[in-house]
């Protein structure tokens, strides 16, 4: 009748039971070694599964399972609940640290099985998981809390370099940014000084102070570059970080951990978008027309390009919906001229001791 073995045929199909309950009823009309010759096996299992369909009906033909009823080797009950407990209080710790911290008697592969099998395996967030909480953090915080300065070299971006060398265009952009709204101000100058660091974090605490911002308890981030502290083994604050803590109560400057570029996610964020939409686009004839162009996309930023990352809103939408009392004219500050700034501060000095040169040369301010 089955010109293919037994042992092949449930192998190969996808209905057993089915398969079994005709061999079971080809052996209670035919007989037992009748039905093994025709089924191409053997009467012992003939008999077992009829057997099994006698005491325990149609679900008598599923299969059993073979593992051993006694493992001697398994671990003790009171031992895979100090699992499942440490677990539970370490969810981010993984078998090798649970065992190597706990001294656990028993191996990495016992201490998985446990965890997986009570599913207490912790599932990694995803990138865009974490982008997305760390949003919702960031909109809880209270409006101008948090704010980051840094800088961008702009010589190695091929589209503005000719550019820059043809016009004596700015080599290095200053660049400020609030973390709630995503406001921007930008700063630039032929170099790198803590003097233009100072002078353009002046120039921002001025403008924001004027439009009824409150100052009080916020933090300002940097990296630890030698433009905001200063030499790295200074014993005391840099000008920079004076220019942001005095007269401003519980104003605190901030560095980022050596290294951790990630912490200066929203301000680095901001210098690739300006140099996607910006440097990488537009052509400038002269000093006076960058500044122009410079001028008119910081606006744009600021008060019409909505920003998908902040529920499609402008800075300016969600600094008036936040504090309606801050003055609209606050995205309105144009792009600082750090260079200028600087020589407006350099011709205030006494002239008598500048011509005089040598040891009377003054310091920057």
């Amino acid at each position: 009748m089955c010109p293919i073995p037994y042992y092949t045929m449930i192998r190969k199909s996808k209905e057993k039971i089915y398969f079994r309950l005709k061999l079971v009823m080809y052996a209670e009309k035919h007989g037992v070694k009748p039905c093994a010759r025709d089924f191409n096996t053997t009467p012992k299992t003939v008999r077992k599964w009829v057997k099994r369909y006698k005491f325990q009906g149609y679900n008598g033909l599923e299969e059993k399972s073979k593992a051993p009823h006694n493992i001697p080797h398994k671990i003790k009950p009171e031992l895979e609940k100090e699992i499942i407990k440490y677990k539970k209080s370490l969810p981010s710790w993984g078998a090798l640290r649970l065992k190597r911290d706990f001294d656990l008697p028993c191996s990495e592969k016992v201490i998985s099985r446990v965890y997986k099998k009570n599913n207490l395996t912790k599932i990694k967030r995803k990138n865009h998981q974490t982008k997305n909480d760390l949003r919702e953090m960031k909109r809880a915080w209270k409006l101008f809390s948090h704010n980051q300065i840094d800088t961008k070299d702009l010589i190695d971006i091929p589209e503005y370099f000719i550019q820059m060398r043809m016009f004596d265009l700015p080599k290095v952009q200053y660049t400020y940014r609030e973390v709630v709204s995503g406001l921007q101000f930008t700063g630039f100058a032929c170099e790198r000084s803590l003097t233009n660091s100072k002078i353009f974090v002046q120039k921002i605490k001025e403008h924001l102070v004027k439009c009824n911002v409150h100052l009080k308890n916020s933090i300002w981030q940097t990296d630890n570059g030698s433009e905001f502290i200063g030499s790295w083994n200074a014993k005391n604050k840099s000008i920079f970080t004076k220019a942001i803590e005095d007269n401003t109560p519980n104003c605190i400057h901030q560095t980022i951990p050596p290294g951790a570029h990630r912490w200066q996610a929203d301000v680095e964020t901001v210098h690739r978008l300006i140099e996607d939409e910006f440097y990488e686009v537009e052509n400038f004839t002269s000093k006076k027309d960058f500044s122009q162009k410079i001028t008119a996309y910081q606006y744009f930023f600021n008060a019409v390009r909505p920003n998908s990352y902040k529920g499609g809103k402008t800075p300016l939408e969600i600094i008036q919906e936040r504090e309606p009392t801050i003055d609209p004219k606050i995205v309105l500050l144009p792009p600082i001229s750090l260079d200028d700034e600087f020589e407006k501060l350099y011709t205030k000095l006494d002239p008598e001791k500048i011509a005089t040169g040598g040891y009377h040369l003054p310091s920057y301010p």
